[in-house]
């Protein structure tokens, strides 16, 4: 099977090559979403970061559903009519996000190229909040070091901890390989990220029209 990539007016979008011509992912950069958020009054913005990430900064009319939520209610979102960028803190999330959504059906998904990251990098408008709880991906450089150097200590007097710190190693790689991180799915749990996510709520704004 081959991948072929067109370049469209929102972005770079590849398409399967299984004759469905489903996108299977459609990247917009900075300056395409700020386009999208000024000229498409229905456009929706729907970050998968955890709810503490989202109560921190996000950007304003955003909806935050987590996505371990999202995976749970990916074909009520299918459903919603209008065009969906989704964003998350550097791309990942989204990434995760996009197959979810896509593999149910959606149409007009697209993912913000960077996350949140790019987007704070470009001065885009933001809504602060007065918590300032740290971004999931430094969160996980905590606890992976964290963990490393406890290993690293810990096998002066028990040289078998050594190998903790290479199940880290091991743990990271096997992260960026596969674009996925089972420490930070296991991090959004706790309830230092998690916030009320009203999925009812959410679906009935999210498919009323402008």
């Amino acid at each position: 099977m081959t991948i072929s990539t067109t370049t469209t007016t929102t972005g770079t979008t590849t398409f399967s090559a299984n004759g469905a011509g489903r996108p299977v992912a459609d990247v917009i950069d900075v300056a395409t979403f700020r386009q999208l958020l000024r000229d498409e009054p229905n456009l929706r913005v729907l970050d998968v970061r955890s709810g503490g990430e989202y109560d921190a900064v996000h950007v304003a009319g955003s909806y935050n559903v987590p996505l371990d939520t999202l995976g749970e209610h990916a074909a009520d979102l299918a459903d919603v009519d209008h065009p969906v960028v989704l964003m998350c803190q550097s791309g990942a999330r989204s990434t995760q996000a996009h197959g979810a959504l896509s593999q149910a059906g959606k149409q007009q998904l697209h993912m913000l190229e960077g996350g949140m990251d790019a987007w704070l990098a470009a001065g885009g408008d933001v809504v602060r909040g007065a918590t300032s709880k740290w971004a999931m991906d430094r969160q996980v450089r905590l606890v992976a070091g964290s963990l490393s150097l406890v290993g690293i200590v810990a096998s002066i007097a028990v040289p078998k901890s050594k190998w903790l710190a290479g199940a880290v190693a091991s743990g990271l790689v096997f992260s960026a390989v596969t674009n996925t991180c089972a420490m930070a799915t296991a991090l959004m749990k706790l309830p230092y990220n998690r916030s009320d996510c009203d999925i009812e709520r959410v679906l009935a704004e999210m498919r009323t029209a402008a």
